[in-house]
């Protein structure tokens, strides 16, 4: 690796990313510690076969730093075809865990190509957007944006894992940043408020109220002299109107009965006793213990290899998709918000460096980063809190796994990478 690189390498991020992956492999330890065999080393266990994980990420990171930041741009499109195709291969070679064909199987060892998707999504995006002839205000391009944005999603949805393909919504907001009409971003907030108030409320009451916010809208429109037709305010309602009448019978027949089950919890829909008592203990089961043992923590936590709820698996998969629940109840509130900062500087440094690039390209692939970590560290957790349904999706370089650390790191050090090069008008 060059001296330059090595001298125009952001550290802060660096430092971020290592202190993220070291306070998550103690909470790995904590979590799948055995009295009986306590030792670091001891790979047969989950916190053994992590420290494998995190030294070849090390390697990982000196191979993406290595690479010349030209390949990452000129092979996008390269790299994203094969993510397609790694996708693709698994309704064929895939292996089923737990109800769901995502990972590839090699001996004891997985691996789970949607991890490293979102990477090659991220580069393929920042291509397109940052080709001279591309206009993201011409409407065919925008559908090239979308169908770039989509394709991976509908691989993953069939596996079945409806939570990494959600994630890829979180490109929308890196179309948006670039130029993106703000009428997309509208139509989708509110397509998910008219959706859960229609089931909160019926379908009856909210359509009543449709035409009262669009009297008042019509109103405020002269008021304030906008330039918005009026047809196209009635044919926004009218849409509005048959979208919640379908909502209930998505709600019934396209959705799955578990799915059914998260939002009846979610929501309190459910207000028969013994059925709402039957989902908390079935769906709800993960959340609730999940809950309880981060408020057991209190202020400062029981301490490092404390937590009783912890110690006597009380929640389902909490080395994985419920780590957080660990760090509430040893680490306590302060852990928690310390945890949460963490995050937050990482993201918040990102955003700031995707803005001082040079390249369009770079900026792009930047801003992807940051959307998908945030994406992944808000839903993980607001699920784990309880303020979000249950969606199962891991919490970047905390969670148990090579794929999502591997994922995670290789889509963090390319834009290093990429940053690293910000003063060379490479592209």
């Amino acid at each position: 690796m060059k001296n330059r690189v090595i001298q125009q390498i952001d550290w802060l991020s660096i430092l971020l990313y290592f202190a993220l992956v070291f306070i998550g492999w103690l909470n790995i330890y904590s979590t799948t510690m055995s009295d009986d065999n306590p030792a670091i080393l001891n790979f047969n266990q989950p916190y053994g076969r992590q420290l494998i994980f995190i030294g070849l990420s090390i390697l990982l990171i000196i191979f993406v730093l290595a690479i010349e930041t030209k390949f990452y741009a000129r092979f996008s499109s390269i790299i994203y075809l094969a993510s397609l195709a790694s996708l693709l291969g698994l309704f064929v070679f895939g292996k089923n865990i737990n109800g769901a064909t995502s990972w590839y199987s090699f001996g004891s060892f997985g691996l789970q190509p949607s991890e490293f998707a979102k990477a090659a999504t991220a580069l393929a995006l920042a291509k397109f957007l940052s080709d001279i002839q591309t206009n993201i205000n011409d409407f065919k391009d925008q559908l090239r944006s979308f169908l770039i944005i989509i394709l991976p999603p509908l691989l993953i949805i069939p596996q079945p894992d409806p939570g990494s393909a959600l994630v890829y919504t979180s490109f929308f907001f890196v179309l948006y940043r670039e130029g993106l009409p703000s009428y997309y971003l509208l139509v989708g907030f509110t397509a998910i408020i008219l959706f859960v108030c229609t089931l909160l409320f019926g379908a009856a009451w909210v359509i009543v109220g449709l035409p009262l916010f669009t009297a008042l809208f019509i109103l405020y429109r002269k008021r304030k002299k906008l330039r918005v037709p009026t047809f196209k305010i009635l044919i926004i309602t009218l849409s509005s109107i048959i979208f919640c009448l379908s909502v209930r019978y998505v709600f019934e027949n396209v959705f799955e009965q578990r799915h059914r089950d998260r939002f009846n919890l979610w929501l309190r829909l459910e207000h028969d006793p013994s059925k709402l008592d039957e989902i908390r203990k079935t769906i709800g089961y993960n959340t609730y213990q999940s809950e309880s043992a981060i408020g057991s923590g209190g202020l400062t936590g029981k301490g490092f290899l404390e937590g009783t709820r912890t110690k006597g698996d009380f929640v389902p998969e909490q080395h994985t998709d419920y780590i957080f629940s660990t760090v509430g109840e040893e680490w306590g509130f302060v852990g928690s918000a310390g945890v949460i900062i963490l995050f937050t500087l990482l993201i918040l440094r990102i955003l700031v460096l995707a803005e001082r690039q040079r390249s369009q390209f770079s900026r792009i692939y930047g801003y992807s980063v940051a959307s998908i970590l945030l994406f992944h560290f808000a839903i993980n957790i607001g699920m784990v809190i309880g303020l979000l349904p249950t969606i199962g999706i891991p919490l970047p370089f905390f969670s148990y796994g090579g794929s999502g650390l591997w994922g995670f790191t290789i889509l963090l050090f390319i834009f290093i990478r990429l940053d690293a090069n910000r003063r060379d008008d490479w592209m």
